[in-house]
């Protein structure tokens, strides 16, 4: 699994290190981290494209990201794109939660999913917040969840 940063540099090393090279140093420059985790899509004639980011939010100052991109070859209905992209979320925020434990560094997971049920993906949201929730892991849905509404959403 690849991942790169925003400037599109490429991280040599395997995620769970480089999130903690990423904490050890971020911590030693005096900033307060959190971690948020989303994923967005973008369907295409005959694909599907995701990205995941891993945000890291300093408290008052700003942030950065971690990029990694994916493809399904095919079509997916809506529903099934809004769980995906929650899989693939979780995926991430469970390789990393005994790291951010360990280093007492909070974590969510942000859906790219409506609460007003006048949009297509509000009919993922009760699976996507059960999921997330049976998890352990904090859920934001929209407007909350930029890391994947936003982040995301930009860079796929």
């Amino acid at each position: 699994m690849s991942w790169r940063r925003l400037n599109g540099d490429i991280i040599e090393t395997p995620i769970l290190e480089a999130v903690e090279q990423t904490i050890l140093r971020e911590n030693a420059n005096g900033y307060k981290l959190k971690l948020c985790i989303g994923t967005d899509s973008q369907t295409r004639t005959d694909h599907v494209d995701f990205a995941t980011v891993i945000v890291f939010v300093r408290e008052g100052r700003g942030g950065f990201m971690f990029i990694h991109h994916s493809t399904h070859k095919g079509t997916m209905r809506i529903k099934e794109r809004m769980i995906t992209e929650v899989a693939k979320s979780i995926e991430i925020a469970y390789q990393l939660c005994d790291l951010l434990e360990k280093y007492g560094i909070a974590l969510e997971v942000h859906a790219d999913i409506n609460t007003d049920p006048g949009f297509k993906s509000n009919t993922a949201l009760k699976e996507a917040m059960g999921y997330i929730l049976s998890m352990g892991f904090i859920f934001k849905a929209k407007p909350d969840a930029f890391a994947s509404s936003y982040c995301a959403d930009k860079v796929v």
